[in-house]
């Protein structure tokens, strides 16, 4: 693997390692989850697949934040706005 590439594979281990602290199912189970795809593809050498499984933890980057966002959002919506159709 060529060192920019592998540097740029541990910044986005460390990234998504720093994101999976606040997953919904603990921050364990994703730990754990994020080390055996890193440890299935340590084998790869082509620098091309290299840069596609890159893309692809990016993506998953982008989608976390989209679900912590999410979460922020409705949890604030549910502080701060009655609900208009609930009944009582």
């Amino acid at each position: 693997m060529a060192n920019s590439l592998r540097g740029e594979v541990l910044n986005l281990y460390k990234n998504l390692l720093y994101l999976g602290r606040d997953y919904p199912k603990g921050a364990d189970y994703f730990k754990r989850r994020l080390k055996n795809v890193f440890l299935k593809n340590k084998d790869v050498k082509d620098p091309e697949k290299i840069k596609e499984l890159i893309e692809r933890g990016k993506f998953v980057m982008k989608e976390l934040e989209a679900l912590y966002f999410l979460r922020k959002y409705r949890a604030m919506k549910q502080r701060y706005y009655s609900d208009t159709n609930k009944t009582k």
